[in-house]
């Protein structure tokens, strides 16, 4: 194969994906997909980020996405590179981020026919891309460049078409490998055509809206849920439906209405401690619940909207998605948010009885007093570290949080304050792994400060990620709670089976993470109190590279002092606020 033939050709379909808006690549080194990375690397607007391990680089791919909402492409050789993406695939199917994942392929002649590092690629990821397609071979036909530049237009189109999602480009190549640098790979001549593709936006059908407008009118106990929120005009929108109709908000920490905002009265931060108590539940109950965004962290709330089928629940989803896991929604609506806000804003009046908003107002704010009181100085009981670590984070800085108990402690002891700052999670598929690279990748795209919040086994399964703040100079604070082993699962059933526990869920490692610290070039420390907490996290918090922050927490004590704290907590609410 001549190599301008495979320049040019590349070089066009490379061109094009930056004409639908792609700017970041993220390459992993290899010899099949030597033109992809060299091509990515010499487009002036193109950003290149080298990472050795494919499966941290699909996951660093995964929030450097999710962090601009805006598709980032993913390169790898051919053979088994691929596969390791798979979890991060996974992950940004569920929660819908927008990857264009270049596989580099051995050429139809080398396929099942024994030749080395080739495996079978087609269709790989299965359903969790949204479109698949195995290109043709490098061709200089002029037809067959139009072909590939629309192959590309038709990845990124994809990619971000409600629901966003990832998509796989598989790229035969024949050897040999090297491009022609000495030509112009992106020349176009003015006659070439571009593909141009836009997304639309859903938008409900007026017999839809009036209808739900005429529900929200006759309601007097509205409440809204917020799910994660990506875009600013989002979370906007649901605050002017909030003050209209003086609806209270149960905000998830992902909503990003916790922080940042000025409506503090509208913002429930403590639902999910409030709603394990039945009385409380019953006092609380809306009659009419409008949720934006996927279904919150909470299970209590999950639980509570689960057990009331019989209220009016609306979901609002600009994608169309089902995203009805207790399946009580009464409507499920396709639109953008602000569309529904203003739509349904031009149809009812403003709700004037702020009764219903200040029964959860009042409850909230007497849980968030008698939990402060709870306060001290012991670091092995993970609320103390929660509860410090919330005025610690620096104005305009991301906070990362891991799965399992992290995102549930965040949850409970993150109150709402009106410091900026953006919190993050990987909650499409709930997995505890990849999540060191996904925090790395968000910084990439918003280049802020990140703190990273994580569990001793989550932390494990990525510490390859740690490579990544150490070449790329990232500042990355890890704020490492570590119970040697499963903590979650000391909350669930299993707990009780004493001669399993162990040995199944409890799982405890052993690990001495100084060492890892060290393998990195980074810094180490193991406060014990809340004061050396807060000198050690605010001495490297603006500084490049890794600075991990352990600290030792009693998984064994820890379900029976939190159960013990919260009842406590529980009843002086009730016997302030219950009738």
């Amino acid at each position: 194969m001549n190599n301008q033939t495979m320049t040019t050709y590349i070089g066009r379909m490379m061109d094009e994906f930056v004409q639908g808006g792609v700017k970041e690549a993220v390459v992993c080194p290899g010899s099949r997909s030597t033109p992809l990375a060299m091509l990515a690397l010499a487009h002036q607007e193109i950003n290149v980020h080298v990472l050795v391990d494919e499966r941290s680089a699909a996951f660093y791919a995964l929030g450097l996405a999710k962090a601009n909402q805006k598709p980032v492409l993913l390169i790898c050789t051919s053979g088994t590179a691929a596969a390791n993406f798979y979890p991060a695939i996974v992950e940004a199917h569920y929660s819908r981020v927008p990857l264009i994942v270049l596989t580099a392929d051995r050429p139809h002649e080398l396929r099942e026919v024994g030749a080395p590092q080739a495996i079978d690629q087609q269709f790989i990821f299965g359903k969790f891309v949204k479109w698949f397609t195995d290109l043709a071979l490098p061709d200089k036909n002029e037809k067959m460049l139009r072909y590939v530049q629309t192959a590309a237009a038709r990845a990124g189109y994809i990619a971000m078409q409600e629901p966003k999602g990832p998509v796989q480009v598989n790229v035969p190549l024949r050897e040999p490998l090297l491009p022609d640098m000495s030509i112009d790979p992106f020349h176009r001549e003015e006659t070439d055509t571009k593909k141009i593709m836009g997304t639309g936006q859903a938008v409900p059908n007026e017999h839809m809206v009036s209808e739900l407008a005429s529900i929200i009118a006759h309601s007097r106990r509205g409440l809204i849920v917020a799910g994660e929120l990506h875009m600013q005009e989002e979370q906007e929108a649901v605050l002017r439906l909030a003050k209209a109709r003086n609806y209270p908000i149960l905000a998830d920490p992902l909503s990003q209405l916790r922080n940042g905002h000025e409506s503090e009265m509208y913002i429930i931060d403590a639902y999910d401690s409030l709603l394990k108590d039945e009385e409380l539940q019953q006092h609380l109950l809306p009659d009419l619940v409008i949720r934006f965004g996927p279904m919150p962290v909470s299970k209590p709330l999950f639980k509570w909207l689960e057990k009331h089928s019989e209220i009016e629940q609306i979901v609002v989803d600009a994608a169309g998605g089902f995203r009805d896991p207790g399946l009580t929604a009464t409507y499920l609506i396709e639109s953008h948010v602000g569309f529904f806000v203003n739509e349904v804003l031009n149809r009812v009046d403003k709700h004037e009885d702020t009764n219903y908003l200040n029964r959860w107002h009042d409850v909230n704010s007497s849980f968030r007093t008698h939990l402060a009181q709870y306060a001290d100085e012991d670091l092995t009981f993970e609320g103390n570290v929660y509860r410090q670590l919330q005025h610690l984070l620096p104005k305009e800085s991301v906070l990362f949080i891991g799965n399992s108990m992290p995102i549930r402690d965040v949850d409970t002891f993150f109150e709402t304050q009106k410091k900026p700052l953006r919190m993050m999670a990987n909650r499409g598929a709930n997995g505890i792994d990849g999540v060191v690279s996904t925090a790395l990748g968000t910084y990439a795209a918003l280049k802020q400060p990140i703190t990273l919040v994580i569990g001793d086994l989550s932390f494990y399964h990525d510490m390859n990620g740690l490579l990544s703040a150490k070449l790329m100079h990232i500042p990355l604070t890890v704020v490492l709670i570590n119970n040697d082993g499963g903590g979650i699962f000391s909350f669930l059933p299993q707990a009780s089976d004493e001669p399993y526990y162990e040995k199944l869920f409890g799982t405890p490692t052993g690990l001495n993470f100084e060492y890892a610290s060290k393998l990195y070039g980074g810094t180490y420390s193991k406060p014990t109190t809340k004061q050396e907490l807060h000198d050690q996290y605010m001495a490297h918090i603006n500084e490049p590279g890794l600075h991990l922050i352990e600290i030792e927490t009693d998984r064994h004590s820890r379900v029976g002092k939190h159960r013990q704290m919260m009842d406590e907590i529980l009843r002086e609410v009730k016997k302030e606020w219950l009738p």
